[in-house]
């Protein structure tokens, strides 16, 4: 490689020229999908943290939409959420909540959007005994 660049003959001039456009590509590449990755991120934080919620209070309902509602504050994401039971959960009983939410990875400054569902499950078990 440095034997390239010590070169002085010409035909080493037009192989760093093209690595260097190559390296630059990666960059930019990487720089429009790693965002992808930071959103999956925090959608599993989202999922897991809504998913202690139920576990510490025994149900679904007005309590994990408010958990919902603070986490959507914090991490500026709006996932559809779904749950696999409703309402009071007995001790033991396991659950699962799905988040789902779309990004785009936009190649090159918005030429080229492809859209990509992120999907973050979660499961537990209630803590709470109801009579």
């Amino acid at each position: 490689m440095l034997k390239l660049l010590r070169s002085r003959r010409g035909e080493g001039y037009i192989d760093t020229a093209v690595m260097i456009l190559c390296v630059m590509l990666v960059i930019a590449v990487a720089m429009s999908v790693l965002p992808v990755f930071v959103t999956k991120n925090r959608l599993d934080t989202y999922a897991s943290e809504l998913c202690r919620e139920a576990e510490i209070q025994g149900c679904v309902g007005t309590e994990t939409a408010r958990r919902a509602q603070v986490l959507t504050e914090q991490t500026g994401l709006e996932p559809d959420i779904s749950w696999s039971k409703t309402g009071k959960i007995q001790l033991n009983e396991e659950f699962t909540v799905t988040a789902s939410v779309r990004a785009d990875i936009g190649l090159f400054g918005g030429f080229g959007s492809f859209p990509v569902t992120l999907t973050s499950k979660a499961s537990g078990k209630s803590e709470v005994y109801w009579k």
